[in-house]
């Protein structure tokens, strides 16, 4: 299963767990889980149906623009982060 890791700002929707394993095949999946469980957290990560502007996804360490419909391995560590714009 994937291990979810909950950004620091919305550990208070997960009851302070910092880490969440979370059935899903992709970050769509992933995301849904992660809201039947722990309500609110979608309205975090997502503005309709795709990831706000200015968050990001990792899986495994590898950020990428495939959004949504990545696909995430099951033992995969996934991470949400704010975007880094550079200059």
């Amino acid at each position: 299963m994937p291990t979810v890791w909950i950004p620091s700002l919305m550990q208070k929707l997960t009851d302070g767990q910092s880490q969440i394993e979370v059935i899903g095949k992709t970050v769509r999946q992933i995301i849904d889980e992660l809201e039947a469980s722990y309500p609110g957290c979608k309205s975090r990560l997502c503005d309709d149906d795709r990831l706000k502007p200015g968050m990001a996804v990792a899986v495994d360490g590898e950020v990428n623009n495939e959004g949504m419909r990545r696909k995430v391995p099951k033992d995969s560590e996934v991470h949400f982060l704010p975007a880094i714009a550079g200059g």
